[in-house]
C-alpha cells in the first residue's frame, strides 16, 4: 500500500464527507493504493455517524477507530499510526485548513528525495494574528532552540513520515507538537519542511485554546529533560545535589570559622545558631542530600525498568 492517511479529529462532521471526497479524488487522479484513517477522539457530534457512512461507500479504503471519550489528539495519533500499513503516513486535520493536493509532494518527498520525516509550514496563515499567529512564532523559535530542528512550523498537523518512523516513536500526553524532536530522538535525522497552503476554515470553530502555548512549553520542557537525562537520572540530580552539598559545607566552615576567630581575638559575635548563614548552609547540604538521593532512586527505577536496553536497530545483515 502506497499511503495511509491519518485524520484525527473532534467535532467535525459537517466537514468530514467534503474532506474525503477531496482526498479521493486526489488519490484517484495519482493512482495510489491508499488507506483513509479516521480517529473519533470523543465527538459529541454525529462525526462517529458520518464515518461509518463513509465506510459504507469507500469499503476497505476507509477505516475508523472511535473513542468512548475524549483523550486528546495525541491518543489519536498514536493509535491511528498503530493501525497504518501504508509505505507513507500522512497526518491532516479534518477541518478543511489542510489541503489534500499536497499529499502527492509530500509523497515524492518521502519515497524519492529520501527524507524520513517532512512538515507542512503553513507560511501564509489566515489565523487571528494576536492570538494565534504571534504567540505561534514565539513558540516554534524557541522549539528551534531547544530541539536543534530547523521547522518554522513544527505544530502543522500535515506531516508525512516513512512507515518505520511512526512504528518506533510512541506519541503520548500532548507531544504530538513534537513528534519531529520524538523522531530526531529516535534517529530519524532526515527531517525537512515543505511550504504548504492553509485554508480558512469552512465549518465550526478551533478545539484548541490559548492554553495550549503555555503547556506546548512545559512539554518542550519535559522532552529535552527526558532525552538529555532519562537514561541517566543521576548526571542531573546527582551533579546539582553534589554541588548544593558542596557549598552548603563550605559556607558552614566559613561560618565556624569566624566564630572561632571572633573567640580567640574577644571579639563578641553572635551565637552561631542565630546566624542566618548558618541554616541556610544547612538548608543547602539538605537539599543537595535530597536531589542526590532523587537520581539515586531514579537510577534504581531504570535498572530495573523493562525498557532500559530497548535500542532501536535500523537492520542487520
Amino acid at each position: 500500500m502506497d499511503i495511509s492517511i491519518i485524520v484525527p479529529l473532534f467535532n467535525e462532521a459537517e466537514s468530514l464527507p467534503k474532506l474525503y471526497e477531496w482526498i479521493v479524488k486526489v488519490m484517484d487522479e495519482h493512482k495510489f493504493s491508499y488507506e483513509i484513517i479516521f480517529v473519533n477522539d470523543g465527538s459529541t457530534d454525529t462525526s462517529w455517524q458520518v464515518i461509518q457512512d463513509l465506510k459504507r461507500q469507500g469499503g476497505e479504503a476507509v477505516k475508523g477507530i472511535c473513542f468512548r471519550r475524549n483523550y486528546g489528539k495525541s491518543a489519536a495519533l498514536y493509535c491511528g499510526f498503530k493501525a497504518a500499513q501504508g509505505q507513507v503516513v500522512i497526518t491532516m486535520d479534518a477541518d478543511l485548513q489542510d489541503s489534500p493536493d499536497e499529499i502527492p509532494e509530500l509523497y515524492k518527498m518521502i519515497t524519492e528525495d529520501g527524507f524520513d520525516l517532512v512538515s507542512g509550514w503553513k507560511q501564509k496563515r489566515f489565523d487571528n494574528k494576536l492570538t494565534k499567529n504571534l504567540p505561534s512564532k514565539l513558540f516554534n523559535a524557541t522549539a528551534r532552540k531547544v530541539t536543534g530542528i530547523q521547522l518554522h512550523d513544527m505544530n502543522c498537523g500535515l506531516k508525512a513520515y516513512r512507515n518505520d518512523v511512526v512504528k518506533n516513536i510512541e506519541v503520548f500526553s500532548e507531544m504530538h507538537r513534537y513528534i519531529p524532536y520524538l523522531a530526531k530522538n529516535a534517529g530519524f535525522t532526515k527531517i525537512g519542511e515543505k511550504v504548504v497552503q492553509h485554508r480558512k476554515r469552512e465549518f465550526g470553530v478551533s478545539k484548541f485554546g490559548l492554553n495550549r502555548f503555555v503547556n506546548g512549553y512545559l512539554d518542550l520542557m519535559t522532552l529535552w529533560f527526558l532525552n538529555k537525562f532519562g537514561k541517566q537520572p543521576m548526571h542531573f540530580f546527582g551533579l546539582i545535589g553534589s554541588l548544593m552539598f558542596f557549598l552548603g559545607f563550605v559556607a558552614i566552615v566559613v561560618v565556624g570559622a569566624m566564630k572561632l576567630h571572633a573567640l580567640s581575638t574577644g571579639v563578641h559575635a553572635m551565637l552561631v545558631a542565630d546566624n542566618p548563614y548558618f541554616h541556610l548552609s544547612i538548608l543547602m547540604m539538605v537539599l543537595g542530600c535530597m536531589l542526590f538521593l532523587a537520581g539515586f532512586l531514579g537510577e534504581l527505577i531504570i535498572r530495573n525498568s523493562q525498557t532500559r536496553n530497548d535500542y532501536l536497530i535500523k537492520e542487520e545483515i
